[in-house]
Parts: C-alpha cells; structure tokens; sequence
C-alpha cells in the first residue's frame, strides 16, 4: 500500500494514525466541483474509503462543489466524514486566493489526489494551465509534489448521458394552493411558490415533496443531456498532463488505492 509509517509522521499523527503505531497510512486528498452527474457515487465511495483506518482523507470542495452538495442532500455526509489533522474540510471560500491548503501538495504530503466529480470547467482549466481556484490549484501542485492524481470527469464520452436532477417545482402538477404546503415546509424558506426553487438556498432536505398534496416537488428526475465534443476533448487532452490518470467511474478508484 503506498503510505507514510505513522511513526514517520510525527505532529502530523491525527487520532487514526496513532491507533494504527507502526502500521501503513494513506493520505488521500478528495476534491469535489460542482458536478450534479456521478456526484451520489462519489460520495457514496469516499464515505467508504474515508470510514478505512488507513486511511486519512482531507476532503476539498470547491465553491461550486459545495452549494451542488447542499442541492442534492449529500453535504451533512460529507461533512461528517471530516475532522482533524489531514482530515479537515477544506471550503474554497475559506481558502481566499492563495490556497494555502495547497502547500501540503507541493511539498508531496498526500500519496493520492482525488478529484470526483469533475467538471468540464474545471477540466478546461486543467489542461491549459490554468490554477485559479481551490481545485485545479490542488492539481497544479500535486504535478509539482509528485502527487499521483486520479480524475473522473463527467463529460468523457460523446453522446447523450442520463443524469439526476436536484429538487425541481413541477408547474403542471402546481395547484397554485392559497398556501403553500411544500413552502411552508421548507426550513430555509427556498421556495416561492409557483415559480421555483431558489437551488441556492436548497439543502436538499426533501421536506418539500413530503409535503406538498399534489407531488409538484420533484427530486431525483433524470434527464438526458448530451455532451459537448468541446468538453469531450478536453477530458481527453487530461491524458498528456504528467502524473495525472484518467477514470471513467468512481467506483474504478478503488483499484488505485493499493
């Protein structure tokens, strides 16, 4: 198993580490961006790859990463998955401009980067150089760390793709009702009954669909979207950037753990 003995480490020793004195640590980074498709798998496995004793993951999760989180339900699960040293939950609004989280990586203190899902705006950044945000500044300086660096981009194959829809007003089932059940409901008051729900203000709770008579709130809808050769091109270019791997599904990361 790659890792690091933990009686290497020293101060860098969290609670895990020092249950397992003399035995093989993996430090794993885990990146999320804003990506609704393949989000539920990713979260599903880094709960199991982070609930490991050897491992110690530190989750990142850009801007956008974060608010899709609270969309879909799935950031109180993240969040719980975290909790001390080179296990924190690392927001990009708390990181400012320099990302000084991503020291850890030019320095080679991770075995693993992890960044799943990935979006094709972060994947456009990545493969022409750019390092302006939490994520692909991550990226950037695991190549320079030597980092090995696994992405799964969510536009990799041409064609259509079925993909998740977070919770969703459902106008023609609307009754227009003199009060609003699904709004009354809904404990950050996101929803402006008729129109829509503000995503924004989501935390994915379901209290809405619960509540509302008619199911004009819907979660979980799919839908197709296709994708754009544009976005498709890129995810391939991510091949020539040194160091980094490219992998279709998330469950396919379990095979690069060890």
């Amino acid at each position: 198993m790659i890792g690091q003995l933990s009686d290497e480490i020293g101060a860098d020793s969290s609670s895990a580490t020092m249950k397992l004195i003399g035995a093989w640590i993996m430090k794993i980074a885990w990146a999320l961006t804003g990506a609704g498709h393949l989000l539920l798998e990713s979260v599903e496995l880094l709960e199991e790859v982070a609930g490991r004793d050897e491992h110690q993951v530190t989750v990142l999760l850009s801007g956008a990463g974060e608010e899709v989180l609270k969309m879909y339900g799935l950031f109180n699960r993240v969040k719980s998955l975290t909790g001390g040293y080179y296990q924190e939950l690392v927001l990009e609004k708390d990181q400012m401009w320099s990302y000084p989280i991503s020291g850890r990586f030019s320095l080679g203190r991770y075995d693993l980067l992890i960044v799943s899902p990935t979006t094709s705006n972060t994947i456009a950044k990545l493969v022409h150089g750019i390092a302006d945000s939490l994520v692909t500044n991550a990226v950037a300086q695991a190549g320079k760390g030597k980092i090995r660096t696994l992405l799964v981009p969510v536009d990799l194959e041409s064609g259509d793709v079925e993909t998740v829809l977070p919770s969703k007003l459902e106008l023609d089932l609307c009754q227009n009702c003199d009060t609003c059940e699904a709004a009354a409901a809904c404990p950050p008051d996101a929803i402006t009954p008729g129109v829509e729900i503000n995503l924004l203000k989501c935390q994915g709770c379901a209290a809405c669909q619960v509540a509302c008579p008619f199911g004009a709130v819907s979660g979980g809808s799919i839908i197709t979207i296709h994708m754009r050769e544009i976005d498709v091109a890129n995810s391939r270019k991510l091949q020539q950037l040194e160091g980094v791997e490219v992998i279709q599904h998330p469950n396919e990361i379990k095979n690069h753990l060890y």
